[in-house]
């Protein structure tokens, strides 16, 4: 029985294409990764017509052997779904402890530099004072005291006096030069120390570097096999159904019903487009009104709300260049806290916005989409390179709501993906992060700074 290869019946969304594209892009650029270098090059499957369909229709050994065979096409293509997607997890999760240890050591070093600079200002501020103690003695006859005896003539009184008040300066001299002397040392003991983790945290940020490639790479493949799933399910599904029920199923009626479908999809999206833009234009009109009754900007505090009040809408900002990402209220601060879903003690590296399901998620500012896929316990993440050693990173984002590419420019407010409830999440929320230095920061007062509020 021949087989023929049918192109996929279900067009492939734009974003899936872009995203394929601009992973193919990075993988020439090298970006991507060793895994790229050694995955099996990609065979085109092949897939029943509905010819041979047709055909095997009138002859039962035929039907049946042709049943087998699209039946184990659809578990074949779920598996290899499956799979692509376990390890997208996978790498994910690898590239999520990478970077984390890269933060980790980006804050370590900062810290060590900030003591280093503190104790060498005590070290000045110390030795200023040493020398003004010096400057003293020497206006009190500190330098001489036999020639203070013969000349002061002021009695046996005085010349105690004068003693005692010298000895008090000078030991008072001599423990300022001490410290002075002491923190001078540890400013430079900690300088060497930040020298080193300098070292240590540049082979830890290549590290993170690499392991994001690879991750980028094993979300693109299972962006594909979910592509290719979807592709062929419906038409292969329909095919059995015409094998197996025994009803007169032709490819025109397929045909037709899959342009049923994709007219009624395509409406929807367009639907879906057009009341997230209605919502943004909605959400930055009311917050710039707002922002205008009270002169504009304004900064909030930890599950605070801004001007724009539960915030609060994404893109609402004071002309600064940098947008709030999101709607909602501050559902969890950034710090050390108790991790909701698994119960451990964690550093959490950004804010929790109680955003609604499906809602949308705008850049913060203008940058150019550095990651798109999986990152361990966030789920589906987005990051943002804006420049000048800052970063933006968003997580939790649902399935199938990526709305950006890897290596894509974007401004402020533009929408990258919408809210969902992917990785280690009790329920529709966004994660957002604010990246300084290598390291991340607090974005309630990162943001504003930037005139921002949440």
């Amino acid at each position: 029985m021949s087989r023929t290869v049918v192109p996929a019946s279900r067009p492939r969304s734009a974003s899936a294409g872009r995203r394929r594209l601009l992973a193919t892009a990075l993988a020439i650029a090298g970006l991507v990764g060793s895994l790229v270098l050694d995955a099996p090059v990609a065979q085109a499957a092949s897939y029943p017509s509905w010819d041979d369909v047709l055909a095997a229709r009138g002859k039962e050994s035929a039907k049946q052997s042709q049943i087998v065979e699209i039946r184990g096409i659809i578990a074949s293509l779920s598996e290899e779904a499956d799979a692509a997607k376990a390890e997208a997890d996978r790498l994910g999760a690898a590239f999520e402890a990478a970077q984390r240890k890269a933060l980790r050591a980006a804050e370590k070093e900062q810290a060590l530099r900030d003591d280093a600079e503190e104790h060498a200002e005590i070290a000045d501020a110390s030795a200023a004072q040493a020398g003004r103690f010096a400057a003293q003695m020497a206006r009190s006859g500190g330098g001489d005291v036999t020639t203070s005896v013969i000349t002061g003539g002021e009695g046996t009184r005085d010349l105690l006096y004068d003693l005692g008040a010298l000895s008090k300066l000078s030991e008072q001299a001599e423990r300022v030069e001490t410290a002075a002397t002491t923190d001078a040392s540890v400013a430079r003991s900690l300088t060497d120390q930040a020298d080193r983790a300098a070292v240590a945290l540049k082979d830890l940020a290549q590290a993170a570097q690499d392991r994001m490639g690879e991750a980028q790479a094993a979300s693109d493949r299972a962006q594909a096999a979910y592509d290719e799933q979807e592709d062929n399910k419906s038409r292969l599904e329909a095919q059995l159904t015409s094998l197996t029920s025994g009803r007169a199923t032709t490819e025109a009626q397929y045909e037709k019903g899959e342009r049923i479908r994709k007219a009624e999809e395509e409406r929807k999206r367009k639907a879906l487009e057009a009341e997230l833009a209605r919502q943004l234009r909605a959400q930055q009109a009311a917050a710039a009104a707002a922002a205008a009754n009270q002169g504009g900007g304004g900064s909030g505090g930890s599950g605070a709300p801004s001007a724009g009040g539960g915030g609060a809408a994404p893109g609402s900002g004071s002309g600064s260049g940098w947008v709030r990402p999101a709607g909602g209220w501050i559902t969890s601060g950034y710090g050390v806290r108790v991790n909701p879903y698994t119960g451990a003690v964690a550093m959490h590296d950004g804010l929790d916005l109680g955003s609604g399901c499906s809602t949308a998620i705008v850049a913060a500012s203008a940058g150019t989409v550095e990651y798109v896929g999986r990152y361990g316990g966030y789920g589906n993440y987005v990051r943002i390179d804006h420049g000048g050693g800052v970063k933006t990173a968003y997580g939790h984002i649902v399935d199938g709501g990526f709305r950006v590419a890897p290596g894509q420019r974007v401004g402020a407010g533009a929408l990258i993906a919408l809210v969902g409830s992917t990785g280690n999440s009790t329920g529709c929320h966004l994660h957002f992060e604010t990246h300084v230095g290598g390291g991340t920061v607090n974005p309630v007062g990162f943001m504003a700074a930037r005139g921002v509020g949440f």
